[in-house]
């Protein structure tokens, strides 16, 4: 008899639910977040196992990754795809196991992309670097402020990069400001040594794959948003239609419409933020460097709001990077821009 398994994974614990083609409840158990324990309890039930759902949450690699390498065949639930139940009073980690297990059977189960490991984890270091960006621009800023409140003068930020820690008693006389100045400045070279590193590790392991030639190739795409778009896009295949990816990439509008009238907005959340900033940073520089991309983005300026001509432009980046990496051909701004 063919078998169907939940786990509703927590921080520090899991329930895992086995039910049978009948719908009916053959094993269900809540274990500590511990590996072999978990596996040592699928072990009786992993022939018949249809498919291990495990729900999309911020801590799954563990566990995926590890019931993968243990031959079981893995799901990760769109949780936000997924229906809520309706007419249940009375809800727990056990109904949840057992929804999932009851979706996985009936065939109408909302899955989630299981990024590769290897690469999955240069992407997260990539998403570390952002990070890191945006804690030293936070940093930068501070310090802006602080030498406006000391000493009247406003420093634009790229002044403000080529100050040293040295240069600082320079600027600021008294002595408890300037050793507030010097650790601030300390922290943003901290920072910028971190950042430089990580773009050298990340970029190494981009640049064996053929792919991210095809991706810089496009007009304001350099090395960052190269290897963003290359790392967050992940298999191009798992995409059917350009559409997907650029509604994946969030460069598509989220209106709801009836009878020709907005209603609101549906998910326009729904996607990859990452995939968001690059296509548009990339549509900034792009309207900026390609002649033919600038006449493009000004036309659209002139009959919808600068943002949106904008996202008209990711929109046409994110199809021909998509048709690039699916055919692996050259980027052709007649034919994305036509």
């Amino acid at each position: 008899m063919t078998l169907y398994c939940g786990i509703d994974l927590h921080s520090n614990n899991v329930l895992i639910s086995i039910i049978n083609e009948n719908d009916q409840l053959v094993s269900e158990k809540r274990l500590t977040n511990s590996l072999p324990l978990i596996l040592a309890h699928l072990s009786p039930y992993q022939t018949e196992l249809s498919a291990v759902v495990v729900e999309s949450t911020y801590n799954w690699y563990w566990l995926v990754d590890g019931l993968m390498e243990a031959g079981y065949p893995v799901l990760l639930a769109n949780t936000v795809a997924i229906q809520q139940y309706q007419g249940i009073k009375h809800t727990n980690d056990a109904s949840d196991a057992r929804y999932l297990a009851h979706l996985l059977r009936l065939g109408i189960l909302p899955t989630g992309y299981i990024y590769p490991q290897p690469l999955r984890f240069v992407r997260d270091l990539l998403r570390r670097r952002l990070l890191l960006v945006q804690q030293r621009t936070a940093q930068l800023l501070s310090l802006q402020t602080l030498l406006a409140r000391h000493t009247g003068q406003h420093l634009p930020v790229a002044k403000i990069k080529q100050l040293t820690v040295s240069t600082m008693p320079e600027l600021l006389t008294q002595t408890w400001v300037c050793y507030c100045a010097q650790q601030m400045m300390c922290t943003i070279l901290q920072l910028g040594k971190q950042i430089t590193e990580i773009e050298t590790v990340v970029e190494k392991q981009c640049q064996q794959y053929p792919q991210y030639e095809l991706i810089i190739s496009i007009p304001g795409i350099g090395r960052i948003l190269g290897m963003t778009i290359l790392l967050e896009t992940g298999d191009i295949k798992r995409f059917m239609y350009p559409s997907h990816y650029a509604s994946y990439a969030r460069c598509v509008p989220s209106d709801k419409i009836s009878n020709g009238k907005s209603k609101g907005q549906n998910n326009r959340k729904n996607g990859n933020r990452y995939l968001a900033m690059a296509f548009v940073e990339a549509a900034h520089y792009a309207a900026i460097w390609d002649d033919t991309i600038k006449r493009h983005y000004q036309r659209k300026c002139k009959t919808a709001p600068l943002m949106v001509a904008k996202k008209a432009i990711a929109n046409k980046l994110a199809r021909a990077c998509y048709h690039m990496l699916k055919n692996n051909e050259g980027f052709d701004v007649n034919k994305a821009f036509r």
